[in-house]
């Protein structure tokens, strides 16, 4: 049986209202130590923002990071899956659409999160991207 993404996942990820500025999207990742949050509209998941997302969607076309709304800057055509997904599956779609993250997503809520370096961990963890991603942040 192949194995399934909840298994893999981090859960509990940080969420944030769409309405929620970039500034304090960044103060998130910094106080959790993590590159992504998972954007919220009505309490359902609309969307994920990265720390790349912020670097080239908002700094490197000066917009202002006080002002900017995360509704204005994250995916919008986001691929999620369900905590039942396969993880081969995760693999295939990361391949297909080229992304580093994937929202888990149960009844339009956000479950957990998995990313490429996850992924990497779970499959060959002797891969440079494995020793990356299991290394303590350098802060």
């Amino acid at each position: 049986m192949a194995q399934k993404i909840r298994d893999i996942m981090t859960s509990s990820p940080i969420t944030l209202d769409a309405d929620s500025t970039v500034n304090e999207a960044a103060k998130a990742m910094r106080q959790h130590n993590i590159g992504d949050v998972i954007v919220l509209s009505n309490g359902q998941v609309k969307g994920i923002v990265t720390d790349r997302d912020l670097a080239v969607r908002v700094l490197a076309e000066g917009r202002s990071p006080g002002n900017t709304k995360l509704a204005e800057i994250c995916s919008g055509d986001l691929v999620a899956v369900s905590p039942e997904t396969d993880v081969d599956r995760v693999i295939q779609l990361v391949r297909e659409h080229g992304i580093r993250r994937v929202p888990v997503v149960q009844n339009g809520k956000a479950v957990g999160v998995v990313s490429i370096g996850d992924l990497a961990i779970e499959r060959d963890q002797r891969s440079a991207l494995a020793d990356v991603s299991a290394a303590a942040p350098n802060s």
